[in-house]
């Protein structure tokens, strides 16, 4: 029969299916394995980037699976945002009809694709069955003072027509998702208070010893702790005082003057009280310099661009009066959005300085020599040193001087130590339709008043018309924002603003553990057996998005009692795969170099498609496409079809029972037992310990060309040869199910394969028969012996002094002393 994969592949997802093999209940009696892969997006049709991901999770489900652990598995979708509302109105279609059909697609292709997920707890962030519970999570963090509502100058796209969270401002300070700059406008926004828990953010990057170092060390530079000073500053002939961080404190003595972000609000109020033509430009400066990305802004070397407000700060430690500049390269998004200015020993300030004739005043010498000259130093010098030219701090090394100005500071109430993060409060408010809408209501009343959780969900609208030129349409629906004031029964409105997508993706693990729950957002007893997760596999793109917002979800919902105490982090370990790349480019339809996962599983079969993809690469390098790669897995999978198709009859004949080791006597059945389980060890090990499952597969090559090289010479040496062949679809049938799983039953087997125990490796049949020996005379090696493996030291001592080669090297001399090493030597010393 020829392979013909088109029959067998649907042929085993149905009976899979059918018998309810994947289905997993929480069973405090097992050990459990939660494994999962970063949900997708219901684009409309999966690329090979998802194939990769998915496949890689399917492996380490199935191993798991066939390994005795209690395997969660499940997959669902993160279909609400951006994209649903310009496909619809690309389309002409409801974003939700859009999105569900998209949904139902690629869930077929999924399944086409044989991933054994647990289909029951499929996920969709765009039902009210689940974006009910956003909500709800949402006025759990209100409660507990974790979500607030402030003016502040926000990161705008224009193309998106929405704000974005710092996060989602990435490379030269553009849009994540659609590459336009990104400007800066001020609106009042909702945000959530991650800040709160910045520091255990921090602390627990140690504990994920599971993750990638690139990764961790990634979230540790975005969460960006420092410890400095908060202090003010007063502005001159005003009530008005500047607050300022600094990690300095000890260079204060040097501050020449003080540089403001253009978004700062003292902005608008110095423009307010100058007027004129003078706040004209200066309004006019702070929006062109708002409008310019934080890449332009802040590198080292650009020329800088600044506006003199006319306004003075007073320095705190000596009293003068430093003018106070509008910088284009500071920003609001780190610290106070102002700073001092200390451009002898920072190269941003002295470039600034110089360009403005400001003065530069060195305030830290090398500890073996004299202090440049402001006047005259070309750039800007290292603050590390000894203080000079700052009054009670002269002669201090620089970390008593940060030491006694910190204390200076807090015994003179001027200002107070303080630890800051880079992190910023998350803002969550979009402009946008196709999102959870924020469950509050403005009451010209009783104010902003949220919505009662027995009113929840707060249901979007489905009969919506996108505006062609973007922009949020319930806004425009009084039908829908115009309500009653759960209070004072007034009338109201509601938010028009809904949620940003990563809060549906922040715990969506957690739901997966009992998605049927209606009473509350998942089980806490569900959650309690499952959680964390133990393999979570997605890619490094999502490093300082989607698992910082995890993780700061993970500990609030902890603090609140639906998670245990001790389940402070979601995932044990993260495996984070490579991109799939074609003619030396990442596959994107812009270049037009992608490859259809459904044009290659229909040429060649998804276990073409899953092997290739899992032997072309380790997991966490890229891959390179290969048609001529894809085409040697489609070989090989044809070559243990004909290794079982061809001698079937006696391999079905061969009793099942395994041949022990110590049974055997004939070297060529010995052999081959030995190349089965040292095969079995190495692929256990490879999947299991190192995750590197390309060398797995090589490994499973070779023993498919033993098995096809194997000739039995008796019934005995018929069951070892059915036992490798079992082995080979055993450890087989991870990578390709479906053809070892028709393969498996053809032997006579009724389980199914999928589930079936791992096999276990013989210890006996791992000892090799005979050893080669090195014989040494006085450390010098004479001769080469094979002998029988295993031998002791007195047994080979004795086998190999019983030698005729032996006996004429030292005929004649004393023997002053033998050393036997088992396995590898003797040694002989003798005089004479």
């Amino acid at each position: 029969m020829p392979y013909d994969f088109a029959a067998i592949e649907p042929k085993w997802q149905k009976e899979w299916a059918d018998a309810k093999i994947f289905e997993v209940e929480a069973d405090p009696s097992k050990e459990k394995f939660y494994c999962l892969e970063m949900f997708p997006y219901p684009s409309g049709a999966l690329h090979m980037g998802h194939l990769r991901n998915y496949t890689i999770g399917d492996l380490m489900a199935r191993f798991l699976r066939m390994n005795g652990k209690n395997v969660l598995y499940p997959m669902g979708f993160d279909s609400f945002g951006m994209p649903a509302e310009n496909a619809a109105i690309k389309h002409k279609t409801a974003p939700s009809d859009w999105t569900w059909s998209n949904i139902e697609h690629m869930t077929q292709q999924l399944k086409h694709a044989g991933y054994s997920y647990d289909w029951r707890r499929r996920v969709e962030t765009c039902s009210e069955r689940y974006y009910r519970w956003n909500q709800w999570l949402f006025l759990q963090f209100y409660k507990k003072g974790l979500v607030y509502r402030k003016h502040a100058p926000v990161n705008w796209c224009e193309k998106c027509q929405t704000v974005l969270a710092n996060e989602q401002v990435v490379g030269d300070g553009v849009c994540w998702r659609c590459g336009t700059p990104v400007t800066k406008r001020g609106l009042d926004q909702w945000f959530i208070r991650i800040t709160e828990y910045a520091q255990e953010l921090v602390d627990c990057l140690d504990e994920l010893t599971g993750w990638p170092e690139r990764v961790v060390t990634m979230q540790r530079n975005w969460i960006g702790r420092s410890e400095g000073v908060h202090f003010e500053m007063d502005i001159a002939d005003t009530e008005l005082k500047l607050e300022a961080f600094t990690t300095r404190i000890d260079t204060i003595f040097g501050v020449t003057f003080v540089a403001m972000a253009a978004e700062h609000p003292y902005v608008e109020e110095f423009a307010k009280r100058i007027g004129g033509k003078k706040a004209e430009e200066m309004l006019d400066f702070a929006k062109r310099m708002s409008n310019r990305s934080a890449i332009e802004r802040t590198a080292v070397g650009t020329d800088k661009q600044g506006m003199d407000t006319g306004f003075f700060a007073i320095n705190p430690v000596n009293g003068e009066k430093v003018p106070i500049w509008i910088a284009d390269y500071i920003l609001t998004d780190y610290g106070t959005g102002a700073i001092m200015g200390v451009p002898a020993h920072d190269q941003r300030d002295f470039d600034f300085a110089r360009k403005y004739n400001i003065p530069v005043i060195t305030v830290v010498r090398p500890a073996d020599g004299e202090a440049p000259d402001g006047a005259t130093m070309p750039a800007a010098v290292a603050a590390d040193g000894v203080a000079c030219n700052s009054g009670f701090l002269d002669g201090l090394p620089t970390p008593e001087a940060i030491k006694k100005a910190a204390d200076w500071f807090e015994e003179h109430g001027k200002g107070k130590r303080e630890i800051q993060f880079r992190l910023r409060d998350w803002l969550i408010s979009r402009q946008r339709y196709w999102g959870t809408p924020i469950p509050m209501v403005y009451c010209d009343h009783c104010g902003i008043v949220p919505v009662p959780e027995d009113q929840l969900p707060v249901k979007l609208p489905l009969d919506i018309e996108m505006p062609e030129n973007g922009g949020n349409p319930l806004a425009l629906r009084p039908d829908w924002y115009e309500t009653t004031c759960p209070v004072c029964g007034r009338p109201a409105k509601r938010e028009t603003d809904t949620m940003d997508t990563f809060f549906c993706s922040s715990w969506y693990f957690d739901r997966y553990t009992s998605p049927w729950c209606d009473d509350k957002p998942f089980d806490p007893e569900a959650a309690k057996y499952w959680m964390p997760v133990d393999q979570y596999i997605g890619g490094i793109e999502h490093a300082c998005l989607h698992l910082i917002y995890a993780r700061f979800f993970t500990k609030v919902l902890s603090d609140l009692g639906l998670l245990p105490k001790d389940v402070r982090e979601p995932f044990k370990r993260l495996l984070t795969q490579g991109m799939v790349i074609k003619d030396g480019a990442k596959m994107s339809k812009s270049l037009g170099n992608v490859v259809d996962p459904d044009e290659i599983i229909k040429k060649y079969g998804a276990d073409t498609a899953r092997l290739f993809i899992l032997f072309a690469a380790p997991p966490e390098k890229d891959l390179d496409w290969s048609e001529r790669g894809v085409e040697g897995a489609n070989r090989f999978l044809g070559r243990v079809w004909r290794l079982v198709e061809g001698s079937l009859d006696q391999l079905k004949a061969a009793s099942p029972e395994r041949v022990p080791m110590k049974d055997i006597t004939l070297k060529e059945e010995r052999d081959m037992k030995r190349v089965i389980h040292s095969t079995l060890d190495r692929v256990t090990k490879d999947i299991r310990d190192e995750r590197q499952f390309n060398t797995a597969v090589a490994r499973l090559m070779e023993l498919a060309n033993a098995l096809i090289a194997y000739a039995p010479a008796d019934e005995k040496g018929w069951r070892v040869k059915r036992e490798g062949v079992e082995t080979l679809l055993c450890c087989l049938s991870p990578f390709a199910p479906h053809i070892t799983e028709e393969l498996w039953h053809m032997l006579g087997n009724e389980d199914f394969l999928s589930v079936h125990p791992w096999f276990k490796v013989e210890e006996e049949a791992l000892v090799e028969d005979s050893a080669t020996i090195v014989l040494q005379i006085n450390g010098k090696v004479r001769e080469q012996f094979t002998v029988p493996a295993g031998l002791s030291k007195e047994e080979l001592l004795a086998e190999v002094m019983g030698r005729e080669e032996t006996k004429k090297r030292i005929e004649g001399k004393e023997i002053v002393k033998t050393i036997a090493v088992p396995g590898k030597l003797v040694n002989i010393v003798v005089k004479g």
